[in-house]
């Protein structure tokens, strides 16, 4: 038994090498195969995979779909809801590559202890990959997809046009993309003038956009909204009194007609 033991440990050896070696190939032609997002750098897309996955939704329910998508400098985007975004989705986004490796093993242990998935651990740059070019689909190859492209993208592209990217596609409602048509539908304001109360609801509403009601707001809604402004004044964004301040809008905010239920609840699944 023992003399047979070296013979099995190459085999499993050589057996790893082997899939290494085609995960390897696969990556290749799969970096080949996806979109170069270099030209993002000086030019905004005119559409994403997840407005084309909505207008196609739509038209199988026979729905009208008017996507509402306009392009803004992040200069003319509320400082405070950039901070706040980064904040309640990636907080570690300019210090990371492309992934996070610590978010994804705590994100590991909460699933396992829960028995079910209730966190995820992508990065702003993997949402983004997942919003330009490939849509919701929840399969192993759109994940593995992800990751290639959030590699290529974070090549291409620095942090800040990366973070202007990702606020101006991501999804904030029904027909809602981006930040200018955000502020527009939800408090009928440009992004630019967005206060730190509205910002921190709309970063809020990220995980489920489509299911945040300001008319009857949720739980989880009114919890993940203070939350976030607790982030802006613990990373020291704002100070004490413009976080008083924001506090008594944001209460506001999420006044009518609140829904009941319990305040820790997990963001519905879009």
């Amino acid at each position: 038994m023992p003399a047979r033991t070296p013979r099995l440990r190459t085999r499993l050896l050589d057996a790893a090498a082997a899939l290494l070696g085609l995960a390897a190939a696969a990556i290749a032609l799969l970096w080949v195969a996806l979109p170069d997002p270099g030209g993002l750098a000086s030019k905004d897309p005119r559409t994403t995979a997840l407005v084309e996955q909505r207008r196609a939704e739509a038209r199988r329910a026979g729905r009208a779909f008017a996507p509402d998508l306009r392009f803004v400098p992040l200069g003319r985007i509320s400082p405070p809801l950039a901070e706040a975004v980064v904040l309640a989705e990636d907080a570690g986004f300019f210090d990371h590559g492309p992934f996070d490796f610590r978010e994804m093993q705590k994100a590991l242990e909460k699933n396992i202890d829960r028995r079910r998935f209730v966190r995820g651990a992508s990065t702003l740059t993997q949402q983004l990959a997942k919003n330009l070019y490939l849509g919701t689909d929840r399969t192993l190859a759109r994940k593995v997809k992800e990751a290639v492209l959030a590699l290529k993208l974070e090549r291409a592209l620095g942090k800040r046009r990366i973070l202007a990217l990702y606020l101006n596609v991501a999804e904030w409602g029904e027909g809602v993309f981006g930040a200018e048509a955000a502020a527009s539908a939800r408090f009928g304001v440009p992004a630019s003038a967005l206060t730190t109360a509205q910002a921190a609801v709309l970063a809020a509403m990220l995980p489920a956009p489509r299911k945040a009601d300001l008319a009857r707001p949720s739980p989880w809604l009114r919890n993940r909204s203070r939350r976030v402004l607790d982030l802006l004044l613990d990373y020291g964004k704002i100070d004490p009194a413009e976080h008083a301040h924001a506090s008594a809008e944001l209460e506001r905010i999420l006044a009518g007609g609140a829904l009941p239920g319990d305040e820790d609840a997990e963001p519905p699944e879009e």
